[in-house]
This record gives C-alpha cells, sequence and structure tokens, in this order.
C-alpha cells in the first residue's frame, strides 16, 4: 500500500488522538517532499499529532509501514530524519509495559505499543542494510535501532561489530553503546558483548574516546562489578583525549559553538511576561551537546551513581579539559552533581568558577548561571564572579548590563545575579543600572531583595517600578509580584505606601495573587505599616479566599488584636488557606487557645501538609502538653513526604528538649547522601541540614 493510499475513514478507526485524521497521510506525504519548509512542518506535525510528547497511538502504530517505505526509498530527501522518527517511536514502546492497556486522550483503550514493536520488529531486517548506507545520517539512527529491535542479538553483535573499522569517532561511539545495549536486553550473547567491550577498553590501537566509551560501557553491563580502578582508568582516558591530535578526522570533538550574537533589546511578543519570554529562549540551548563524549560520560555519572567523591574527581577532570566544549558541558554536570547529592563541593565550585573567562562569553555564561542557581553553596566562587563583573564593566563599559553583544550581555547579567544570589554588594551598581535604564530590569528585579545592605538605594527605586505596573494587564502580574517579593525581602518600611498602593490597585483590577502577595509583604513590617490598616481592613472581609486569608494576617501584624482576629483564622482554617491561617494562629501564641480543639482535629486528616501545619500551629499555641501529639504528627508527615522536613524541623527547633524524640531520626537525615527538603533544591536542603545540625548540638 502507497502513502497516497490511505484514506481518512481509515485513520478514523484507528484512533487517531489529535486533529483531524485524514491530515495523517498528508503529513507523511509532506515528510517525503523536497521542500524542505513543508518537510519540517509535516514532521513537525507529525511529532505533534501522532507521536504526541513521545506518547504512542494506534495511528502511530498504523503509521509506521509507510515510515519504512519512506525510509528505505532512495529518493527520499531526508531519510535520517523518518529514521530518526522510528528510533523514537520504538525508544517509547519499549519503555511501556506491555502488559498494561493504555488509554488515549478521547479515553479509547490502547495497545498501539504492542502493535508497533510487532511492525518494527518485523522489519527489522532493514537496519542491517541501513547501518551500511553511504549517507552518514542514516547510518547513526540505524545503529541504534539495529541495537534495539532485530530479534537475532548474535547477529546484531556480528554487524555491530563489523562495522567499528574505517568508521569515524562519532560513528564509533554508537556502535560501542549498541553492542551494550544487545548486552544488558539478550543474556543469551551478554558474555560475548561484555568480552568485546573489555578487549576494546585495553586496546591501545584505538583511539581514546573508543577506549573510553567501551570502558563505560563495559561497567554498565555489569553495574555490580563497577571496581575501584573504573574511574580512575576513565580520567586516565580523558587525559589521553586531551593530548590527542583531532586534526584529520570528520568526527574529532569540537569545542562550545556560541550562539549567534544578535542585538540587545529585543521586546517580547506583545501580551507576553519577558519572564516567559526569556524561558522559551533558554529552552534553545537546553539539551546542547559540545562534545562527543558528552552523552557517553552522562551515562557513566548515571552509572556512579551516589559514588559522589568519585564522581567529583571525574568532573574535576572535566572541568579543566583543554576541549571547551568538554569543559562546558562539565558545568551543566557538575550543577546537577551538586544539586542533588550533598557533600564538601568548595573545589567543584572553584573549578566552575574558573570557567568565567572574559574572552569566552559563552562558556561563561553557563558557569555563572551554574553557580547563581548553587547558592548558598557557591560562596567560594564569589571572589570570582565579582572579578569577572569587574572584568567586564572595564571591557565594555559601565553599561555593560545592556550590551548589544547577546553573549556578552548574558554572562555579565549572569555573573551579576549570582553575585547578588550571596548578598554580595559588589552586585550593587548593576543592579542599580538595570534598575534606572530598563533593560531586563526584571532580571535584576529577581536577585535585588538579596541585597539587604542596600535597601536605601533598592527600595525607591522598586517602589516607583511597582507603582508603574499597569494592573489591568494580567500580563504584568509575574513583575508585579516580583517587585513585591524583592520589597519584602528589603525589609526596608519606606515600601509600605508602594505596597499599599498596589493593594488597593490590585484589587481593582481583581488581580487577587497579587493583592494577597502585597498583603502578605506590608504584613512583615508589623507596626510600622499600621497606617494602612484602613486599607487591610475591609479585605478581611473579601470574597476571594486567598485575599481575606492574608488581609486577616496582615490585621494581627499591624495591629496585634487577638481577640478580633483568631475567630477569623479558625473560619479559614477550613478552606484551602488553612496553611496562612494556621501559621498567624501559631505566631499568635497562647492568645489563640480557642483554635485548640479545630487544631487537633485538622491532626487527623488525610492530607500530610494540613498534619503538619496544625502540629506545628498546635506546638506553638498549647506548649509542652501537646508535645507526644506533635511529635508523632511531625515525624509520620516526614516520613510520608520529606518535602515536608523544612516545615517539620523548623518546628522541631522550636520545641527544644520536648523535641528529643525526633532525635533518632534527625540524625538520620544527616547521614543522607541525596539532598532533601522542600522541592529538594540546595537552598532547603542546606537550610535542614543546619536545622539538623542545630538540633542536635543542643541535644
Amino acid at each position: 500500500m502507497m502513502i497516497n493510499e490511505i484514506d481518512g475513514a481509515g485513520w478514523e478507526s484507528m484512533g487517531h488522538a489529535y486533529g483531524p485524521a485524514s491530515d495523517v497521510p498528508g503529513w507523511l506525504q509532506g515528510m517525503a517532499s523536497a521542500d524542505p519548509g513543508v518537510r519540517d512542518e509535516a514532521f513537525s506535525a507529525f511529532y505533534s499529532a501522532a507521536h504526541h510528547q513521545g506518547d504512542v497511538y494506534p495511528c502511530t502504530a498504523a503509521s509506521l509501514p509507510f515510515l519504512f517505505e519512506m525510509a528505505g526509498s532512495l529518493v527520499t530527501p531526508d531519510r535520517g530524519s523518518v529514521i530518526e522518527l522510528l528510533l523514537s517511536i520504538g525508544q517509547e514502546c519499549l519503555d511501556m509495559d506491555p502488559e498494561r492497556v493504555y488509554f488515549t486522550p478521547d479515553g479509547t483503550e490502547s495497545r498501539a505499543h504492542v502493535d508497533a514493536l510487532e511492525v518494527i520488529g518485523e522489519r527489522a531486517e532493514v537496519f542491517v542494510r541501513w547501518v551500511m548506507d553511504p549517507d552518514e545520517e542514516v547510518r547513526r539512527p540505524a545503529i541504534e535501532c539495529l541495537g534495539l529491535f532485530l530479534a537475532d542479538s548474535a547477529r546484531a553483535l556480528e554487524v555491530l561489530r563489523s562495522l567499528l573499522p574505517g568508521s569515524g569517532t562519532v560513528q564509533r561511539l554508537l556502535v560501542v553503546r549498541a553492542v551494550a545495549t544487545v548486552a544488558l536486553r539478550d543474556a543469551a550473547v551478554h558474555g560475548a558483548a561484555a568480552g568485546w567491550l573489555e578487549e576494546l577498553a585495553g586496546d591501545t590501537a584505538q583511539v581514546p574516546e573508543v577506549r573510553l566509551a567501551a570502558l563505560v560501557h563495559r561497567a554498565r553491563c555489569t553495574p555490580g562489578e563497577l571496581g575501584d580502578a573504573v574511574v580512575p582508568a576513565a580520567v586516565g582516558l580523558i587525559r589521553e583525549i586531551e593530548q590527542a591530535e583531532t586534526g584529520g578526522d570528520d568526527d574529532a570533538p569540537r569545542g562550545a559553538e556560541a550562539e549567534p550574537d544578535v542585538a540587545a533589546g529585543a521586546a517580547p511578543s506583545p501580551g507576553v511576561p519577558p519572564q516567559v519570554a526569556a524561558a522559551f529562549k533558554d529552552l534553545e540551548q537546553h539539551g546542547r551537546v559540545h562534545a562527543p563524549t558528552t552523552s557517553l560520560l552522562e551515562a557513566f555519572h548515571t552509572l556512579l551513581g551516589d559514588r559522589v567523591s568519585e564522581r567529583s574527581a571525574l568532573l574535576a577532570e572535566q572541568l579543566c579539559s583543554a576541549d571547551p566544549g568538554v569543559r562546558y558541558d562539565a558545568i551543566r554536570m557538575a550543577k546537577e552533581l551538586i544539586g542533588q547529592w550533598r557533600g564538601d563541593h568548595s573545589g567543584l565550585v572553584v573549578l566552575i568558577a574558573g570557567c568565567l573567562l572574559p574572552e569566552d562569553a559563552y562558556t561563561s555564561a553557563a558557569a555563572a548561571e551554574a553557580l547563581g542557581a548553587l547558592v548558598p553553596v557557591s560562596k567560594p566562587a564569589r571572589e570570582a564572579l565579582a572579578a569577572y563583573v569587574e572584568a567586564c564593566r572595564a571591557e565594555h563599559g559601565p553599561g555593560v548590563w545592556a550590551a548589544r553583544e547577546r553573549l556578552v550581555r548574558r554572562a555579565h547579567q549572569e555573573a551579576v545575579r549570582a553575585l547578588a544570589g550571596l548578598g554580595d554588594l559588589r552586585a550593587l551598581p548593576c543592579v542599580l543600572e538595570a534598575l534606572d535604564e530598563g533593560t531586563d530590569a526584571w532580571r535584576a528585579v529577581q536577585v535585588a531583595g538579596h541585597l539587604g545592605g542596600a535597601a536605601g538605594d533598592l527600595t525607591p527605586r522598586l517602589s516607583k517600578l511597582l507603582a508603574e505596573v499597569d494592573f489591568s494587564d494580567a500580563s504584568q502580574s509575574m513583575s508585579a509580584n516580583a517587585l513585591v517579593s524583592a520589597l519584602r525581602e528589603l525589609g526596608d518600611p519606606a515600601a509600605v505606601p508602594a505596597l499599599t498602593t498596589a493593594i488597593v490597585a490590585a484589587v481593582r483590577e481583581e488581580q487577587w495573587h497579587t493583592a494577597a502577595s502585597a498583603l502578605k509583604a506590608l504584613a512583615s513590617f508589623g507596626r510600622e505599616a499600621a497606617f494602612a490598616l484602613d486599607v487591610v481592613r475591609p479585605l478581611a472581609d473579601a470574597q476571594d479566599v486567598t485575599v481575606r486569608a492574608a488581609a486577616t494576617a496582615a490585621l494581627w501584624e499591624l495591629e496585634g488584636d487577638a481577640a478580633g482576629v483568631v475567630p477569623r483564622l479558625v473560619e479559614l482554617l477550613d478552606t484551602h488557606e488553612n496553611d496562612e491561617a494556621a501559621a498567624v494562629l501559631g505566631r499568635i501564641g497562647q492568645a489563640a487557645a480557642p483554635a485548640l480543639p479545630r487544631l487537633r482535629k485538622m491532626m487527623a486528616a488525610g492530607y500530610e501538609w494540613t498534619r503538619v501545619y496544625a502540629a506545628t500551629a498546635l506546638w506553638d499555641i498549647g506548649g509542652d502538653a501537646e508535645a507526644p501529639a506533635v511529635v508523632e504528627t511531625l515525624l509520620a508527615a516526614w516520613a510520608e513526604n520529606d518535602a515536608t522536613s523544612n516545615h517539620v524541623l523548623a518546628c522541631l527547633s522550636r520545641m527544644g528538649p520536648a523535641a528529643r524524640p525526633t532525635l533518632p531520626r534527625v540524625r538520620e537525615e544527616l547521614t543522607l547522601l541525596r539532598r532533601s527538603g522542600r522541592f529538594r533544591s540546595v537552598p532547603h536542603d542546606e537550610e535542614l541540614q543546619s536545622a539538623c545540625r542545630s538540633i542536635t548540638a543542643r541535644a
């Protein structure tokens, strides 16, 4: 059957998931078009409709014969992309449970993943031919397909091994990985494949990249036999790669290739917040690989898992590599290691900081962004960040924050943000410049709150920007909330008038989330914001629950009338704002005793977070008499969901001697290697460890 013989009704009967079913044959025809634009559009449409986010539908399985036909035709202009699509569909099917029935978005039962694998398996013999194809773009995905889908594993192994001589470096790396894939999916050839990989790893006639690949994939075949010598051997091969001549091989490693430089000041589309536009620009860089060994080293790091010291040694070698591509990709790997695992990472932080080179803005931007994401662990990079910021200003002038060259601008801004995140006032001149001039001011706002020592300079500027927000434009809500957050962090009471005005404007435009954020910021100034009570008091009766809770909390902070707010807070315990209400009741303390019966009932809630909010408030109000129940509840919630740990530890810290029964669990936490805490983020985990150490020190 040819592609043009498929009719729309046939696709409808196959349970097509997205878009008109009759479009699918057209997409298949478009993928074979001689017009590159038509091809790109057709591939994009197929991925969106028939392979949406990697899903496999009945129509996806039905398309496979035609994709194979297209890939096998020498007149198809982009056969490699078609085979990559086959590879993607097949890999997704392998990751799905063959015994499970899945459902399409319209609720239809589907076992398309099983059907698709059957179709691929029946035609897998063609991969043997395609791995010999003259077109490199065809060979590369075909090699992976051969390793995954050819049922005759012994033949797959034989063909793959025959490809190694005469191939370029990248293809040889693919062959080695495919051999390991065959070994892992069929025990019958595991020994032969693993033995070949071991021989290859020790073959000094091979280039070090191939030997490194063989070493890693040999270890991947038998992870339980990973000895102490593997990492030193890998480090030695990385050094050989650095020293090797790369000329004369079309597939030789290449350094980091910078993105095209464009002029600064490009405005996002109307109605799109600049933060969102920037996030989509960042996606363009996500997943870029700058060295052929990167995916290999990523696999090695995954294999090493919690062997943090060995992974750090490996990353140290990568970060010191003479190859800029290896160095660039190592920044991301080091960021992931530090972000996921505990330990003394100061050595790696210093090496990341060593990638801050004024002559290489592309790599510097990545290094600075990583250091900013790793605050507060990135403190050892403080001086390097300050030096880089100063070097940029010296070379490009004080207006470098808004430099026309995109790479220079991005690298400088990321370094300033990282330095400001550490609370270093050497970032202040650049932050003030951004706020005054307006270019990418939102990026400066995000870190301004960390510069509390400069509140006198920052508060008037941030207040002015908040006053300029158009609250009738929903797209400006992200900017408004960022400004409110920064003013709250700075803690300067001079921000109270601007916050009060923002509350009025946000309520008028029914921007409830922003109004609530501003109310919480206002509450943080306590009695110094009492003159705003006329604005706050009516909002304690607002229809929006979030605003009502924030206003009630602000009433307590601004005037301290427990009798007036406790009944309101008890009512709020029955809403989705029960966490805010419980927290305020806890801050009120003994005067909130009327809330105790309701809080005790909340301790039996099914949701662990609700139990944590109730338990912490119960302790803060009832004290020692409530301690046994509070301790039991907090430990149970912590065991159920370690994301609650920061809240749990904060309460245990306040409990003092009453928290002694939790000491075994607190000590156990300090022995764990993987980061924990809210969102498993670096700041929350560092805070968590600090609380644990404080509790154990007092024991």
